[in-house]
């Protein structure tokens, strides 16, 4: 609760002090891991995990399970025109809803955890308080993004980057390998079509959104943390690199002669783990995760090689720093080469910091439910990026075992699920009395 305002610390420890989530049982941890076994049924792969992809009949077989669980939390169903799912719970007071939630779609032979555990876990904290009988004063939402996978017919978070304005005109119109538009598959989601810009949310409609996940990698399990609380979501500045040198006979060029493109894009790999690694502060990455060498003859020297320069951290000045001296060193690597070495100009996505007043509400919670707390930033991408642009956003993580996402083996044992849900619904209450 560090570096919160004064008011929002007083709040939190207000809400910590009113034992209202100690008078209430434990969320149901038996009935959570039977619903999350439940929805890994459809879209099942034999190999374990599942293949649900968003815009896919396992999509919608998965998307019909989850409403049948909304509504015996009592919550009111709506479908936005996006195909967004929402349950809706009144509050006592006419205030802005709180928002919770994720998605339930699927990479291709991904895992059972991967935004099914927030998914689940916040129509648990909804079944918790129906069955409590627990009114609170806001009203609560729980959400089920669309397709924030992507893959069929857009990168990714269609959803929620529906919900933000963000998707590019004419975007029902595309196809799939099939030949079916997507507009096609947004009404049989409920969706529509021809009403897409209605999916857009304005500020102030939510009081805030919170998003429970996993982690995807392996920070908390090796700190043997229990509870994550989300600094933010990072900015990637992605760059793609050439080196172009010449193309000669494998055979007949001597050593010394040569202007070998791999060589050169050999050292640049390096170059970039070893410029991020310098970084003193933060918690920034760098991937060098494509290449292309050509004309790709195993008798032939490559002349040209495309490869690709990523980096990542929650702080742009820092990327930035960072991607100045990959350049440098990219100069020097094509001068010692005989190599010429060019990169486009960055694209980059900006980072969307969680809110301080939702961080303290967390750590609050965690510290309510006699649970361990560290914070860290998300190094992948979340529908809770798109959501800032329009509320304010706090993200609870829970440990991945060994670090594995997108991947059958993913894992995240029940109780650390149910550690997620219960602060999850611990962090509820306790805004609901501070916003």
């Amino acid at each position: 609760m560090r570096h919160v305002g004064k008011g929002w610390v007083m709040a939190a420890a207000l809400f910590a002090s009113t034992g209202v989530a100690a008078t209430l049982p434990p969320v149901n941890a038996a009935r959570l891991e039977s619903t999350l076994k439940a929805l890994s049924a459809f879209g099942a792969e034999p190999e374990g995990g599942v293949s649900r992809v968003g815009f896919s009949q396992a999509d919608l077989d998965g998307r019909s399970y989850v409403m049948g669980l909304m509504r015996e939390a009592g919550l009111e169903i709506r479908i936005d025109a996006a195909g967004n799912l929402f349950g809706r719970r009144e509050g006592r007071e006419s205030l802005p809803a709180l928002l919770i939630g994720s998605h339930i779609d699927s990479v291709p032979h991904g895992g059972n955890y991967d935004g099914d555990v927030g998914s689940l876990g916040a129509i648990e904290v909804a079944r918790a308080l129906q069955g409590a009988g627990v009114s609170l004063r806001h009203p609560l939402e729980v959400v089920i993004w669309s397709d924030e996978e992507g893959g069929r017919y857009y990168l990714g978070s269609f959803g929620s980057d529906a919900a933000a304005g963000n998707l590019p005109a004419g975007i029902v119109a595309r196809r799939d390998a099939d030949g079916v538009p997507l507009g096609d598959w947004l009404r049989r989601m409920g969706g529509d079509p021809e009403r897409l810009s209605e999916a857009r949310i304005t500020r102030g409609r939510y009081a805030g959104y919170l998003e429970l996940h996993i982690e995807q990698g392996a920070v908390m399990e090796r700190a043997g943390i229990p509870i994550g609380v989300v600094q933010g979501i990072v900015d990637i500045s992605s760059r793609t690199c050439t080196a172009q040198g010449f193309a000669n006979h494998a055979g007949t060029t001597p050593m010394d002669q040569r202007k070998d493109a791999l060589a050169a894009t050999s050292k640049a790999v390096l170059a970039v783990r070893e410029e991020v690694r310098a970084e003193p502060e933060g918690h920034p990455v760098g991937t060098v995760g494509w290449i292309e060498a050509k004309p790709g003859a195993v008798n032939v020297i490559p002349g040209t090689v495309d490869f690709t320069v990523e980096i990542r951290d929650l702080d742009e000045a820092r990327i930035a720093r960072i991607d100045a001296r990959i350049q440098s060193r990219l100069a020097t690597i094509g001068a010692e080469e005989s190599v010429q070495m060019h990169c486009t100009a960055p694209e980059v996505s900006t980072a969307a910091v969680t809110d301080p007043a939702f961080r303290a509400a967390i750590h609050a919670a965690a510290d309510a439910a006699g649970l361990g707390a560290m914070e860290l930033p998300s190094g992948a991408g979340h529908d809770a990026q798109n959501v800032a642009t329009f509320a304010p956003m706090g993200m609870i993580f829970v440990p991945s075992v060994g670090g594995i996402s997108h991947s059958p083996k993913e894992y995240t044992t029940p109780d650390a699920v149910a550690h997620g849900v219960e602060v999850l619904r611990r962090t509820v209450l306790g805004l609901d009395v501070s916003l």
